[in-house]
């Protein structure tokens, strides 16, 4: 399906009621009413959240915000239509950075997202679908890479105060950010080296091996999986 094909299916009045009940309950938008977890990562420069509504696009615009950075990836949604319709409307640059809640971060992402946060213009919002993982693992990213933060220190934007639950298949990121830790450890690097760090992800970095030995425990996976739905 092309790019006008896609966004054929919500034009109409139609499709735009569909765009908006995919929003509003698949995308549990609904109940950003009631629990609002975004948060400003980097004063001036970065904030996260969830998937934002048109209404919440505007917000972002008052706030100064100049790009959006979508993590859910290119894949068609009412959602992903009603965002970039605003984010069309409004002058805002939308980008679009697929990002993983349940894998060892791929090596060619993490060079993508240092590219990224060198490249975008700030202020700058960064979300997922829920706010929690995805969004923690780019918010860690941006205060490591950019921020001068070490990595561990970085890894607080991974926490159960967003939603990120460290015991569900989510905590896979923290895993292997944790094999980082250990590996600078033995080896005598600082947690605030990027390029110790990208010498790790281009040298014995191994993101499967990670995947494969991390393990969920039974309760973490009932709560992301089931009762929170992580994308």
């Amino acid at each position: 399906m092309t790019d006008a094909d896609w966004r054929d299916v919500y034009r109409p009045p139609a499709g735009r009621a569909k765009a908006w009940r995919e929003l509003m309950i698949g995308d549990h938008g609904a109940l950003r009413k009631l629990y609002d977890n975004s948060h400003e990562v980097a004063p001036g420069a970065l904030w996260r959240s969830y998937q934002p509504s048109p209404a919440d696009v505007e917000k972002w615009k008052t706030r100064g915000v100049r790009t959006i950075v979508n993590l859910r990836g290119p894949k068609p949604s009412g959602a992903l239509y009603l965002e970039s319709e605003a984010c069309e409307r409004l002058g805002l640059t939308l980008e679009i950075f697929r990002a993983w809640s349940r894998e060892a971060p791929p090596k060619a992402f993490l060079h993508g997202a240092r590219a990224l946060f060198d490249r975008i213009e700030y202020p700058a919002l960064i979300h997922c679908k829920s706010g929690a993982d995805r969004a923690g693992l780019m918010a860690t990213l941006y205060l490591f890479f950019k921020g001068g933060k070490p990595l561990d220190a970085a890894m607080e934007q991974l926490s159960f105060r967003y939603g990120h639950v460290k015991q569900g298949k989510t905590g896979v990121i923290d895993a292997a950010f944790n094999d980082y830790i250990a590996h600078a450890a033995k080896h005598g690097a600082a947690l605030d080296d990027v390029d110790a760090f990208f010498a790790w992800v281009d040298g014995p970095y191994d993101p499967a091996r990670i995947k494969r030995e991390f393990r969920a425990t039974l309760l973490g996976g009932i709560v992301s999986e089931t009762i929170l739905r992580r994308e």
